[in-house]
């Protein structure tokens, strides 16, 4: 196992941090995130808008069109956002105009993704004669096309600002002038590059890329056991190793989460059925079902540390308890520690398997529907979960169910790991006292 390690800490760490630390992987990542109090405060207004109670939808029929309003402006529009996040976050890792580099993105996507409609004819109480862009367009459906165009521009502008291809203002004019005029030809260029393959050579960027990462997509947080254990077990062996699991796959995973989500909430809108929505393995699944306590279920071990015989222990459960009830594990992970620990390290591995597997099958076999809200991650697991579920009792069970396994997992490899820690105390006092 020593020698396992080793290897690991060797050749597959250094790969790790290095990827986890990548300008571009950084600003998808960063970018991405940035769009989080919009999309958790649109998914309250789905919430709202599908209330299972009885007389609740003629009640609100009369305000429908208008609560319906925050979502579509949120999670409808999300890569419009996403866009400007990553481009924005891109030129901050460069040192160059931020808000210069994130409207270009924000331009260059437009261009790229958004094909307006004319309409020649009115009709009359529905739509008039015009130029039209459907926000659809906008929506989760376009996210990896706004990515792509944002990091193509940002590379654009930073390239035309080192070679100087740019107006230079003189001394003494305020920045906010100065940048806008240095961004004129990038823009120009940004403009042109993108209508020539839009419109020009009639290349749909977004649908390439889309089409591209539509099998991974579907691998990885669709409806499949395997890809969603896949992506379980990559999370919680890097975080194993001492690297932040979803820092590392955050730049690929994450817009397919929130792309995955998105689509849920969009389909459950026009709906109201959460049983029959096209993803399961959304992030908000494991977040509730499986992340009980923060990656690799560790709210659990928290408990179990709280009656340990070792002092040690005691001590990382009681700092780890409250922590963990809000998802948040750091403390535990890092005091224990989980990280590189043999005894440890196989049931934070194991534990959120199983129950990712237990999870998986309650949703398949009816038990409980699939995720249609996102809501903050330091909600607690068995409300969030009902929640989620569009208020299904049962899903709060299910979590209740997976944290008991996840206590039996952790039970047998805490006594041994205690075992040592005890043997090793009695050795320290034997040495002390010679």
């Amino acid at each position: 196992m020593n020698k396992f390690m080793k290897l690991l800490e060797k050749y597959l760490m250094p790969v790790a941090h290095k990827m986890g630390s990548q300008r571009h992987m950084l600003a998808i990542r960063n970018g991405i995130i940035s769009t989080l109090p919009l999309t958790i405060v649109g998914s309250f207004f789905v919430i709202f808008l599908n209330m299972p109670i009885d007389g609740y939808n003629e009640w609100i029929a009369p305000y429908r069109a208008i609560i319906d309003i925050p979502f579509r402006f949120t999670f409808g529009i999300l890569a419009l956002y996403a866009a400007y996040g990553v481009g924005s976050c891109l030129a901050q890792s460069y040192g160059i105009d931020q808000l210069s580099a994130g409207f270009l993105s924000t331009l260059a996507f437009l261009i790229t993704c958004v094909v307006p409609v004319q309409v020649t004819e009115s009709v009359d109480g529905v739509i008039n004669a015009g130029r039209y862009i459907s926000i659809s367009q906008l929506s989760s459906a376009s996210l990896f096309g706004a990515i792509v165009t944002s990091l193509i521009t940002v590379e654009i502008y930073r390239f035309m600002l080192e070679k100087k291809i740019t107006i230079k203002m003189p001394d003494g004019v305020p920045p906010a002038v100065s940048n806008s005029f240095i961004a004129l030809f990038p823009t120009m260029v940004v403009v042109l590059l993108f209508i020539g393959i839009r419109y020009g050579l009639k290349f749909d960027i977004n649908s390439f890329i889309t089409t591209l990462v539509s099998p991974l997509k579907s691998l990885l947080v669709g409806n499949t056991l395997l890809g969603g254990l896949l992506t379980v077990f990559l999370i919680v062996f890097f975080w194993s190793l001492g690297i932040h699991g979803p820092a590392i796959l955050g730049p690929i995973i994450r817009p397919m989460w929130d792309s995955a989500i998105a689509e849920n909430m969009e389909v459950f809108a026009e709906t109201g059925d959460a049983t029959n929505l096209p993803y399961l393995f959304t992030e908000q699944f494991l977040q509730w079902f499986v992340w009980i306590g923060g990656a690799g279920s560790t709210l659990a071990l928290a408990v179990l540390f709280l009656f340990s015989k070792v002092k040690h222990l005691k001590a990382i459960g009681k700092l780890s308890f409250i922590p963990g009830i809000f998802n948040i594990n750091e403390p535990i992970i890092f005091g224990a520690p989980i990280v590189m620990n043999p005894f440890l390290m196989i049931p934070f591995i194991v534990t959120p398997l199983v129950t990712t597997t237990v999870a998986y099958f309650a949703t398949v076999s009816g038990m409980i529907p699939m995720i249609m809200a996102k809501l903050p991650f330091t909600v607690l697991a068995p409300i969030a979960a009902v929640i989620s579920t569009n208020w299904t009792i049962m899903a709060g069970v299910i979590v209740v169910i997976n944290f008991a396994i996840s206590l039996a997992i952790y039970y047998p490899f805490v006594k041994m790991y205690e075992k040592e820690l005890l043997k090793q105390e009695e050795n320290d006092l034997k040495e002390a006292s010679a």
